[in-house]
């Protein structure tokens, strides 16, 4: 099987013992870090600032992936470039112009990837799915943390993977949202390539072993 990678979501570690969780990510299994920003207009949320990010890329050691739920985010490309970002997601519903957006991503150097919230078809992507590295699908509907995992995800997961077949492209599909051991390798065996895990991670007792255990589901 191919080797899914894990992205725990740093929205749902411990604020008040940042750097501590930052190195445990540092040292387990995971592959990257996920890293959401809102700002309490595209998503009715609010979370941490460039000066955090700033922060944890300084303690990171693995790929930073980025994911804004931001209106015009445009406007900040290069500035998430400066603070360490390796791959940005923007969502397809803040991009009125979205193939100027991906190119300007790329121009800094960054991978670029497009989310799509729950409502949004995988069709909307048909003409952009070879500027893009990564699509996130949203498995839950975005701006909260620990929301339960929508069903219809493995069918969009399905469409999404022979969507970039056909394009041949070598686009990679994250799920963002209710990931846990229940439906992980589900979620793979379907065509996703990056899964993005939050409380299931920082909220387990032991989350190194639960990091390694859902690897291990995976390889």
């Amino acid at each position: 099987m191919k080797n899914t990678l894990i992205a725990p979501s740093i929205l749902a570690a411990d604020f008040a013992n940042l750097q501590r969780d930052i190195e445990m990510v540092n040292e387990s299994q995971a592959d990257w870090f996920h890293i959401d920003i809102m700002d309490g207009v595209f998503v009715p949320n609010i979370s941490f600032g460039m000066p955090v990010l700033e922060a944890i890329a300084r303690h990171a050691k693995k790929t930073i992936d980025v994911h804004l739920m931001i209106v015009d985010p445009d406007r900040y490309i290069t500035t998430f470039k400066n603070l360490g970002a390796d791959v940005l997601t923007v969502h397809y519903e803040a991009c009125t112009h979205l193939h100027r957006t991906l190119q300007a991503i790329k121009a800094t150097g960054m991978q670029a990837g497009v989310a799509l919230n729950p409502h949004t078809p995988v069709a909307v992507l048909e003409e952009v799915i070879q500027d893009i590295d990564l699509v996130c699908i949203m498995s839950v509907n975005p701006g909260f943390g620990g929301q339960s995992f929508i069903e219809n995800t493995y069918e969009k997961v399905r469409k999404l993977k022979a969507l970039i077949e056909s394009k041949g492209a070598s686009t990679k599909i994250e799920i963002d949202g209710g990931v846990t051991d229940k439906n992980a390798s589900q979620l793979a065996a379907a065509g996703a390539d990056v899964l993005v895990a939050g409380s299931f991670v920082f909220g387990s007792v032991a989350p190194l072993e639960t990091i390694s255990n859902l690897k291990s589901q995976l390889s």
